[in-house]
């Protein structure tokens, strides 16, 4: 099969968040199965052009009221050599700092010109390959016009009247909204304004037009696609995904093992596996010295990595004299270990909490080798998002023997089983009300069983770390998408 993937992410080449791991990892990981795969992004300003291969001739781009004459490059995929990817080279559009934005223009105000052009661009590299896919796949808000092109406009064309379009949704929060004078930055016909189903609220909804032309639509988790269907999940797009029901599935991400494997992790002291976990005490005690904990093997630590914005919780951890975190450290036998970076006020708090609490410590800023060691020395994951359309970081937890305590939601219900005290069966520690008493609660209990049920917590983690989080699963149930969106889209 040929797959064409549109992202505005793409690991290594640029990243904000999990959509780019994922792009690659199931770009990559669909060649493995034999599928020829290409990804088309844009070559942003530090992707270095010396380093990707030009193609020939210049490439003319129907965007806005004219035309855009850009530039492509290509490079292979590192770790996939079969998976090619197009960098759209646009110095007006790209040359710049930032995928979406920065941190003084956080939402670029050409974004729907920026991602106009990605979006009309990927079919007109095709033009100029002449390699016309089975299937168009495009992720996220940025690549919503894609959906929408292929079929107001493409599928009259005869290289593109057999391919279908599937669109992820990776998180239903950002949608891509503008004010409607930006619809003439799109190039395409304004009767398209109602047609495909931009107009919301009289503005552009990206977002809502892919869902609208979409002819299969995804989610990173099963939970997550029910979720979206309600009021309280669907971010006001609810309707239209009830309406729609029938083409929308949930398939969880894969995990990248080869680089998430406690058995095989060079950025840990020490590697370990479920039959001998002396080097996960290694990592212990490496984690308790990086951070400046006292170093106790009989002290539970729960790590924390992650945003710190309010999907994931932070308030009802963090926020002063409501939070959580304080009442936890005073009155439990416990350490924390902290990385993150985000919403100001939360990164000020996490410092004052420093200074009170000493078994409490934390890094703003990110690292990527701290991640690991916090993974692999952790005892417990806290994990207390509002939503989560997939999650990683549970998963990693598991395969490292760290048992996540998160909330009921999204890929963390389906991704984590809850510990039954009976029977010691389970991965993790689950609570379905996001308050800070239930975070409380819910910690309470992981600190019960680890003091008093032992051989449960050791069977627990076993159970973890025997995990299939592999790619390979999730590869073969897009296929069955891709296979179901040829049959409604090309009939």
């Amino acid at each position: 099969m040929k797959i064409l993937m549109v992202s505005a992410e793409v690991v290594p080449f640029a990243k904000t968040g999990g959509l780019a791991d994922a792009v690659s990892a199931l770009a990559g990981n669909l060649s493995l199965l034999g599928h020829d795969v290409k990804i088309v992004m844009p070559r942003y300003y530090k992707i270095d052009r010396r380093k990707l291969t030009p193609l020939e001739g210049p490439l003319g781009v129907p965007v806005g009221m004219g035309q855009e004459w850009t530039k492509v490059y290509k490079a292979p995929l590192p770790g996939f050599p079969k998976v090619e990817v197009y960098f759209i080279d646009h110095e007006q559009c790209y040359g710049r700092d930032g995928v979406y934005g920065t941190r003084s223009e956080p939402d670029f105000y050409d974004n729907p010109y920026r991602f106009s052009l990605l979006a009309h661009g990927a079919f007109q590299i095709c033009n100029k390959l002449q390699w016309f896919p089975d299937i168009v796949h495009a992720h996220d808000w940025s690549a919503g016009l894609v959906p929408v092109l292929l079929k107001h406009v493409c599928r009259s064309q005869p290289q593109f009247r057999h391919t279908a379009s599937v669109y992820t949704i990776h998180n239903l929060g950002y949608q891509g909204v503008y004010g409607k004078e930006k619809f003439s930055d799109l190039g395409i016909d304004w009767n398209l304004y109602y047609g495909a189903g931009f107009e919301r609220n009289g503005a552009i909804n990206f977002l809502q037009a892919g869902l609208t032309c979409a002819d299969m639509i995804t989610t990173v988790s099963p939970t997550y696609a029910h979720e979206i269907q309600t009021m309280e999940g669907g971010f006001g797009l609810d309707g239209l995904l009830r309406v729609r029901s029938d083409v929308v599935r949930g398939i969880v991400n894969g995990v990248d093992v080869a680089t998430w494997n406690p058995s095989t992790d060079t950025l840990i002291p020490a590697t370990f596996n479920s039959k001998n976990m002396a080097g996960k005490a290694i990592c212990k005690e490496a984690l308790q010295k990086e951070f400046g904990l006292p170093v106790n093997p009989n002290v539970p630590i729960i790590g924390m990595v992650g945003r710190l914005v309010s999907q994931k919780g932070i308030a009802e951890v963090f926020a002063p004299t409501y939070g959580s975190i304080y009442r936890m450290c005073a009155s439990m036998d416990l350490q924390f270990a902290i990385i993150g970076t985000g919403e100001k006020w939360c990164e000020d708090e996490i410092r004052n909490l420093e200074a009170k609490l000493p078994n409490l410590r934390a890094k703003i800023g990110y690292s990527e080798k701290l991640s690991h060691l916090i993974e692999a020395g952790s005892d417990f994951f806290l994990m207390p998002s509002q939503y989560e359309p997939c999650g990683l970081n549970q998963m990693y937890s598991e395969l490292y023997g760290t048992l996540p305590i998160v909330r009921r939601t999204g890929g963390l219900a389906d991704t984590v089983q809850n510990y039954n005290e009976l029977t010691g069966e389970g991965t993790g520690f689950m609570f379905d009300s996001l308050t800070p008493g239930a975070i409380y609660d819910t910690v309470g209990w992981a600190l019960y069983a680890y003091y008093n049920k032992k051989n449960h917590i050791r069977e627990m983690q076993t159970r973890a770390m025997s995990q299939d989080f592999t790619w390979e699963a999730s590869c073969k149930q897009y296929v069955d998408v891709y296979n179901e969106a040829i049959f409604r889209g090309c009939r």
